[in-house]
């Protein structure tokens, strides 16, 4: 395992979550981490650097918590991707859980939007010029809903409200897949 003279134990970085349309039900979508961008810890997730850890891990064995804290878990994630920009997630907070009503009504009202990815360095490459981290593989133990993220730009895109609203790059598969579907008729 390399690890750049870091202890091989868990990393935590914190990215933006954008967003976009948080439902009353609680669903939401956004993206946890963005490949290339350079974090306030001077790390920068390569794409792909998720794959083996998704196929082994995929959505279910990956937490959703609030600000990283084990105890505090919130909801699951029902989808964990990565796409050209970075790692997409939407997820679905828990009504029955008193702090994911809260972090709902957080994000509901633009107060709370920020992600954060919690992993273990895998593989990694540090630019000894410009000292910027390049994670080429991370093992995802959990995305956490937080209040400070360490990558700004990464953030909810999306709070369901009154009807299913995806960020634009997803809205486009899917209408691209079912006319697809169509076609094939």
């Amino acid at each position: 395992m390399i690890t750049d003279d870091l202890p091989v134990w868990r990393t935590k970085k914190y990215a933006d979550l954008t967003l976009a349309g948080v439902a009353s039900d609680g669903v939401f979508s956004g993206y946890a981490s963005l490949f290339g961008e350079v974090d306030l810890g001077k790390d920068a997730i390569a794409p792909g650097a998720f794959v083996r850890s998704l196929e082994k891990r995929g959505p279910a064995g990956v937490r959703m918590l609030f600000q990283h804290d084990p105890a505090e878990p919130l909801g699951r994630w029902r989808t964990i991707r990565e796409d050209a920009r970075g790692l997409y997630v939407e997820g679905v907070l828990s009504p029955g859980v008193a702090r994911a009503r809260e972090v709902l009504h957080l994000m509901k009202s633009g107060a709370l939007d920020g992600l954060s990815i919690g992993f273990q360095t895998v593989r990694s490459k540090t630019d000894r010029a410009s000292g910027v981290r390049r994670i080429l593989e991370a093992d995802l133990w959990e995305i956490s809903i937080v209040t400070f993220p360490m990558l700004p730009s990464a953030r909810v895109s999306n709070v369901k409200n009154a009807r299913w609203f995806r960020d634009g790059e997803t809205e486009l598969v899917r209408i691209m897949r079912r006319a697809a579907r169509m076609m094939k008729r």
